[in-house]
């Protein structure tokens, strides 16, 4: 078990007492711990998952230009059959109840509807036109060789340190 700060969260609708451990709050916050050597499939998975990023070329930045100036339909088609297979996904685990590999309970929250959300996804939207890389691929076009994708890293960063700053004073 990991180390728990002593705080719970209750799921109002689940009425379910969620202990938050090492800052985590909410119903799929991990419940137990993993030891490095189990954490190594994460590794392995990560690194596949970069490979097919840079075989099927969705981390290029002439590939992302195409898609912002409606040149090509490649990328639209790599998203749009992730958000399907998403989709299809949430509802599997729903249906059949599925659980973790830890085998605890996937729970899945109502979100409302924030403005916040519309200017987060603009901004986001923008500073991956301006840098042709969502967070996701920087770490494969980093390892392709592509150095000066390490400002758009550290950048991200930043601006992850920045809101963390500010969070309490923004509206939410």
């Amino acid at each position: 078990m990991m180390q728990s700060n002593d705080t719970t969260v209750t799921d109002k609708e689940t009425q379910v007492a969620t202990p938050t451990f090492l800052g985590e709050e909410g119903s799929n916050a991990l419940q137990q711990s993993e030891s490095w050597s189990e954490n190594i499939k994460y590794l392995l998975v990560g690194t596949l998952f970069g490979i097919v990023f840079v075989k099927a070329e969705i981390i290029s930045w002439f590939r992302i230009q195409e898609m912002f100036h409606l040149h090509a339909f490649h990328m639209y088609g790599v998203i749009g059959t992730a958000v399907v297979v998403g989709m299809i996904s949430v509802q599997l685990i729903k249906y059949f109840h599925l659980k973790t590999l830890q085998g605890e309970k996937v729970v899945f929250n109502k979100k409302q509807f924030h403005w916040g959300q519309v200017w987060g996804g603009l901004l986001f939207g923008f500073g991956w036109v301006l840098t042709g890389a969502c967070p996701g691929p920087l770490f494969a076009q980093i390892g392709s060789g592509f150095g000066v994708v390490i400002v758009t890293l550290l950048s991200a960063i930043a601006g992850t340190w920045v809101y963390g700053y500010l969070e309490a004073r923004l509206p939410h």
